[in-house]
């Protein structure tokens, strides 16, 4: 891959759309506010977006949790571990092949999952604030689609 050298005002005019730069905004306000609420839960930087996919996905293993996240085994790892250890998760091994593992939610993920459920609804409306509920479908349909053709090219470069 070769690389262009550009003068400083030469970067804006480059970029075709600041899209992914609003969506990054977005989601690190989000993650940001996020983890400030549930610090006091004990719940460390985004470990309540692995909670509540393995509270939708009881018995779910590492490899589709990350797919489903789309952050690499490493991370995903450390993140159920902390879980683990702090007794939001529980895993079991898995019965038809013994050098698997599947996560489970603990009592303690299933009783504090609704809060979580309520604040993402919270955040939700607070981003769609002013918009009509076509404009709400639309931006659904639009952002859906972006992660799609996305997901795609990510795939790609992973295999």
């Amino acid at each position: 891959m070769k690389f262009q050298l550009y003068q400083w005002g030469d970067f804006m005019s480059k970029l075709k759309n600041e899209i992914l730069r609003d969506v990054g905004m977005l989601a690190r306000c989000v993650q940001t506010m996020s983890d400030i609420k549930y610090r006091k839960l004990k719940l460390q930087k985004g470990q309540f977006t692995f909670l509540t996919r393995i509270c939708e996905h009881p018995g779910i293993n590492l490899i589709c949790l990350s797919n489903i996240l789309k952050v690499d085994k490493t991370t995903t790892t450390k993140a159920v571990q902390k879980l683990i250890k702090d007794e939001y998760v529980r895993r079991e091994q898995a019965p038809d092949d013994k050098r698997s593992w599947k996560i489970f939610p603990a009592n303690k993920a299933l009783a504090i999952y609704p809060c979580i459920i309520h604040e993402e609804n919270s955040y939700i409306e607070t981003c769609l604030n002013g918009f009509n509920q076509e404009e709400k479908e639309m931006a659904c349909f639009l952002f859906r689609k972006m992660r799609e053709n996305i997901e795609r090219e990510w795939k790609h470069l992973r295999s």
